[in-house]
This record gives C-alpha cells, structure tokens and sequence, in this order.
C-alpha cells in the first residue's frame, strides 16, 4: 500500500462522494453534502493512493455519546487491496468510546457483525407515486388530518422543530438539521395541531426518485397526508422513503399507498439500540448520516 494516505475531505471530494454513491445505486440527494459536511466538517474521511482519491467514509459525532457511519466506498478498480479495512479503521477510532450506528448494505452486514454492530431493524426504500386516497382528488391530504393543519416548516420557530427531532434521534443536530430543512429546492412540511408538531418531512431532488427524509408523524393519517403533500414536488409525484421494518404500520401504509420497496439495509449498533419515538417514524432522515 506504498502511497496510500487518509485525509480529512475537502468540499471537492465530497462532489465525489456523491457521485460514488451514485454509482453504487444508493440514489444520494443532489445537496446532501452541503448538510453533512455542516454536521460535522472533520468527520469525512478520503483514502488516496499517489494522490488520488480511492476510498471514502464518513465518521460523524453527535454531541458527546453518539457517532454514525455511511459513506463507506472503495472503488471498483482497488477492492480487495486493504484500502477500504485501513479506512474503515481510521473511522472507527474518530468515534472511539461513543454508541455507533450505521446502515449496513446486505452484502456487507457480516463484516459489520465482525467490527461488534449488531441489527436493530431494516430500513426498507419504497418507492413510487402514492395514491390519493384523501377524497377530495387534490392529492393534499386534506381529508387525512383530523384537525392537523399541514403548513411550511420553515414558517415555524427552529427550535420547535430541533426539539421534535429530538425524539426520533440519540443526540442533538441542530446545525445539521437546519440545514438540511432550508436548502434551495427542498420543501419541508409540518403537521401542526393546536400549535403542537405532530409531523414532520423533508423531500429532496436526487437523481431518481426524490427521497423523502424524515418524515415523522403522529399518525398513519398525518404520515399520509404529509408524503401526497410532498409528492406534489416530486417529478411525476416518484419519491423513496427509508422506512423501519420496525414500524409494521408504516410499512402497511406506504404498501396501501402504491408504493414498493426496491432497497434495503440494516440499522446497526455497536451496543444497545437507543430509545428512539420508532411509532412515529415513518421514514428516517438519511442512509449516511442516520
């Protein structure tokens, strides 16, 4: 491995990161690099050899305890070389002594069990144009809500919104968060009853199907209604959303809805899962960064 060094990425490399995971048929958001990278700006890894870039890996801590894998590429033309386990390695150590997760491809999930994670659930992509099942032929979801209003996020206070996360995610992420929301070209719905939150989405442009991510809810009836909301800026009404097996409800209602699901990984930990609101999560945030 004469040549072969880890670096921290820099905002060119995580051009490539992007396209890597394009290739890999992992369909990444056009933007998402912008959000991770303000995640945590040290926690993108790239391996080179002579000074070009073969490998990547994201290592990202949340707050004190938490740290989360993704990005996990070597390209085609070096595997079986030790560039990826090196990398790997250099990852791993960045989130010494903290809880960490990751969304394990399945052809990969035996290795993961050898570096200690250990599966919680599977997330399961659906994809497809969901239904209108709401009455009015409007596609909206209004006859779903029961008395939640379905308004624009970004018309609500932040901290609301950071603190409603809070219940589907081990740590804080603020920074990451509002971002992620209020990037050009994404629409972020909330479901408001009472001036409570009840429900959250975000969809993003990718280059297939557009990738709903949160999407939270307190009901089947809300989640419903807030993914037609957002399918409406879709093109041709095609989203994604990672959906945890561990919510059978959720599940039946993207099912019910015309949707099908086209990918899977396994949610894994390297020690207890944490209590998470996993009722009212219909669809996590992202594959990469949990």
């Amino acid at each position: 491995m004469t040549g072969f060094e880890i670096t921290g990425a820099s905002a060119a490399d995580m051009g490539l990161f992007r396209a890597w995971a394009d290739e890999e048929g992992w369909n990444p958001g056009d933007s998402d690099r912008f959000a991770f990278m303000v995640a945590d700006p040290a926690g993108f890894l790239v391996g080179r050899v002579d000074g070009e870039p073969v490998a990547c890996i994201s290592a990202v801590r949340y707050g004190a305890g938490f740290g989360f894998i993704g990005f996990y590429i070597a390209r085609p033309a070096v595997r079986g070389q030790g560039y990826g386990i090196r990398l790997w390695n250099a990852g791993m150590e960045r989130l010494d002594g903290r809880l960490v997760g990751l969304d394990g491809v399945v052809e990969q999930q035996g290795n993961y069990r050898k570096s200690g994670f250990r599966p919680a659930w599977n997330n399961v992509r659906y994809e497809g144009a969901p239904g209108d099942e709401d009455g009015d032929g409007d596609g909206d979801g209004g006859g779903h809500g029961g008395g939640v209003g379905i308004v624009d996020a970004a018309s609500l206070p932040f901290g609301q919104l950071a603190a409603y996360d809070r219940r589907f995610f081990p740590e804080a992420r603020d920074a990451f968060l509002s971002a992620w929301v209020g990037l050009p070209g994404r629409t972020a719905l909330a479901a408001v009853r009472d001036g409570r939150i009840e429900g959250l989405g975000v969809i993003r442009p990718c280059s297939a199907a557009s990738r709903i991510g949160p999407l939270y809810a307190a009901t089947p009836e809300v989640a419903a209604a807030l993914l037609r909301g957002l399918a409406r800026h879709a093109p041709g009404g095609v989203v994604a959303v990672d959906v945890p097996d561990a919510h059978p409800r959720a599940a039946a209602l993207f099912t019910g809805l015309g949707l099908v699901p086209t990918f899977e990984a396994a949610r894994m930990y390297t020690g207890p899962a944490p209590e998470l609101d996993l009722a009212g999560l219909y669809g996590v945030t992202s594959l990469e960064l949990g």
